[in-house]
């Protein structure tokens, strides 16, 4: 499965940031082992369902010791059987594209 994922803190440093909140939950997503992309809106993970979600579990819990509230946006791609579909999604599109 693929999950689109983006964690929102309910409050800020004094400058107004959620930078560091942030970047405590990609720092869980980066040290799961499990394939993930950032960008500027979303974390992307891939993995078995089990996995995924103690991983986005995980990455609220550390976001959660620096705000009282947090928000999560989920979206989930669950097709058993398929693996390596983060980067092969991109790349049928991509070929696609060029035909």
């Amino acid at each position: 499965m693929i999950v689109a994922f983006s964690i929102s803190p309910m409050s800020a440093d004094e400058t107004g940031s959620v930078t560091e909140a942030v970047a405590a939950a990609v720092r869980v997503v980066r040290e799961s082992g499990l394939p993930h992309e950032t960008n500027a809106m979303f974390t992307n993970i891939e993995g078995e369902w089990d996995e995924v979600m103690a991983v986005v579990k995980r990455a609220v819990e550390v976001v959660a010791e620096v705000s009282p509230r947090v928000g999560l946006v989920l979206k989930a791609d669950i097709r058993p059987g398929y693996t390596g579909q983060l980067a092969a999604k991109v790349e049928r599109i991509e070929r696609a594209l060029e035909g």
